[in-house]
């Protein structure tokens, strides 16, 4: 079983060799069948043979083109903020994918506590989901979260991420690839966000809005970072990210794209001794956390590391007998606020928050 990096390494073509070559072979077997079904998929929705169902709210999608984070979670909450701040009330559906037990996903649990007052319903069906919220909560707004490949429910405004490092999923469709589904997708997009905008140079940013534009010409570009502000513990406990300026840690997560974790890291002059990358959704059993406990403590760090959704699922303030605290991260927008911010105000005007 692959761990994520040495998949990412193995389709990105940068594990070389008989052995990797030999599998990325079977791969390309498994991509002919994956690419079959997901045009086939698509070609009914484009024909109109299946009709996508319109609920009475408006509808926010935000969504993939690849496979794996892109930091998805801080635009749902910012999107929620920016109706909130404007008297709107807002609700979220996602499919819940991760959850343990019929309980709320890493990501819900994040969500829940940057945003307790906003409902999140998780459902496969998120039209039945999208139903259910509307009964019990008219009048908001509904923020999809994960939904670009979901046709099935309308939308008012299909928001698109791509990953600074990883934006075309290295041309090649899941398995071969991270795509899910080929690039010219993105001509369903309204908006398309470059997720850590800051990771790569300018050049690059400017190559991957050409292509984007040569797909889809009519959807607002948007530029993303994610920027660390502070480290918060399980209790809530913060202290500033210059406490550890110049010591050792030990970092880990269980997330979708591990690699745009460490590269955050990396960049908070923090003295990363040790990284490891475990499976998206990571659930954090016992046993495995005995295992992170002595991997901390053979690297003898100052202390522990990791994201706020790794966090959620650890009632432990520390790990290995070092303090364990998790990376706060804050959106910022630095291109293309003002035209997305267009596009929100409409679908802000179509809910008043009566009270």
């Amino acid at each position: 079983m692959l761990s994520p990096a040495q998949f990412r390494d193995l389709v990105s073509g940068r594990w070389t060799g008989l052995w990797p070559s030999c599998l990325r072979g079977l791969l390309a077997a498994a991509e002919r069948v994956y690419a079959a079904i997901a045009s086939a998929k698509n070609r009914r929705f484009d024909s109109g043979r299946q009709q996508a169902v319109r609920v009475s709210a408006p509808v926010i999608s935000v969504g993939n083109l690849t496979v794996g984070g892109t930091g998805k979670t801080p635009l749902v909450a910012w999107l929620a903020e920016w109706f909130q701040s404007r008297g709107r009330r807002v609700a979220i559906i996602s499919r819940g994918y991760g959850a343990q037990g019929g309980g709320p996903n890493d990501e819900a649990l994040e969500l829940a506590a940057r945003l307790p007052v906003v409902p999140h319903l998780q459902n496969p069906d998120r039209v039945a989901a999208a139903q259910q919220a509307i009964a019990a909560h008219p009048r908001h707004v509904l923020i999809l979260d994960d939904a670009f490949q979901h046709r099935r429910i309308a939308r008012d405004l299909d928001i698109v991420l791509l990953d600074a490092l990883e934006p075309f999923g290295h041309e090649r469709l899941l398995p071969r690839g991270l795509l899910r589904e080929p690039v010219a997708s993105l001509a369903r997009a309204h908006v398309v966000a470059l997720s850590r905008a800051d990771a790569v140079d300018e050049a690059a940013r400017v190559r991957i809005r050409e292509r984007v534009r040569q797909v889809a010409p009519r959807a607002v570009w948007v530029e993303l970072e994610h920027r660390p502000t502070y480290l918060v513990n399980h209790t809530g406990q913060r202290i500033a990210l210059g406490a550890l300026c110049g010591q050792s840690v030990a970092a880990f997560c269980g997330i979708g794209n591990p690699a745009g974790f460490e590269h955050t890291l990396r960049h908070c002059e923090l003295d990363v001794v040790a990284f490891r990358a475990l499976d998206d959704h990571f659930a954090y059993p016992p046993d495995e956390l005995a295992r992170l406990a002595s991997w901390v403590s053979e690297n003898n760090p100052a202390a522990v590391i990791c994201t706020r959704k790794d966090l959620v699922k650890i009632p432990h303030d520390t790990l290995g007998g070092r303090p364990l605290w998790a990376l706060a991260i804050e959106l910022a927008i630095t291109a293309g606020q003002a035209e997305l911010e267009e596009r929100l105000a409409p679908i802000a005007e179509q809910c008043w928050d009566d009270g």
